[in-house]
């Protein structure tokens, strides 16, 4: 593309690596997340917790260190242990420091109650992961699509 000034620009609004957390007891679904984001063109990097206690805790030890900037992309299920994604959501969104980043809810729940909670929390959206391998890929590819070429995310603090 050639911006007004002459000069040649990607479609990308950035080069900088996009962060983003997925938080997800399921191995077989990180495998497949995992493998989804690792192929894609776009830099980023991909950290796996299998809880939302010690996701909000890693939430919560880079925002008060300073250490790695905090992620650009959550997603999140509902059904962990220790702390369910809709307890983690209400932290993450309670918080001035964390309550920028946006949370797909990518769960096997579809229940109006639980969709009802993800948005009345603040999720970017609810998804309910498809059932079939082939759907299940191409929702994490759409998924990818909008919110890594689409989405203007919000910079990070």
């Amino acid at each position: 593309m050639i911006a007004p000034d002459g000069t040649e620009h990607s479609r990308r609004a950035s080069t900088r690596v996009t962060h983003i957390l997925l938080v997800e007891d399921n191995p077989a679904d990180v495998r497949l997340i995992s493998d989804v984001f690792r192929d894609y063109q776009i830099a980023n990097t991909l950290t796996v917790l299998s809880d939302g206690e010690k996701a909000l805790a890693y939430l919560k030890s880079k925002t008060l260190r300073g250490g790695k900037p905090r992620p650009d992309l959550m997603l999140l299920d509902l059904n962990m242990p220790t702390m369910n994604g809709h307890e983690l959501l209400a932290e993450i969104k309670n918080d001035p420091k964390l309550c920028m980043i946006p949370v797909v809810v990518l769960t096997t729940s579809g229940s109006q109650d639980d969709v009802k909670k993800s948005y009345s929390l603040q999720a970017s959206c609810h998804i309910v992961k498809p059932l079939d391998l082939d759907e299940f890929i191409e929702t994490i590819e759409k998924i990818k699509d909008f919110f890594l070429r689409v989405a203007r995310l919000p910079q990070r603090l």
